[in-house]
């Protein structure tokens, strides 16, 4: 399957964080994500394997008492079923791919 570049499509699922479904197969999912500086993910968990890549911007990433900055260039991979969250330090672009597909992202 490809998918044609398009600048529509983009749905906010926390405040100030606009995501994205490009593309997904059987088994993988991949999302594009805008963050505007200051916004928050909260601390969550799904079931899904999580890779992502950091193209543009900086993230704090934490997980209980743990936390790391993502700077551009940077990658991360996070087991399903571990907590994490994110706050954007400067508006910030990640491409991220899910294992299995995220249902819940299908419509957006």
């Amino acid at each position: 399957m490809i998918v044609k570049a398009d600048a529509e499509g983009y749905k906010e699922v926390v405040g100030g964080v606009r995501l994205k479904s490009l593309v997904h197969g059987e088994r993988t999912h991949l999302t594009e994500v805008r963050f505007r500086k200051g916004a928050v993910v909260p601390e969550h968990q799904h079931p899904h394997e999580q890779t992502g890549y950091l193209v543009s911007g900086s993230l704090r990433f934490f997980s209980g008492d743990d936390e790391w900055v993502a700077l551009p260039g940077d990658s991360w991979n996070l087991p399903g079923g571990h907590p994490h969250g994110a706050e954007a330090l400067e508006e910030s672009i990640v491409v991220e791919v899910f294992s299995p597909v995220r249902e819940d992202y299908l419509s957006l």
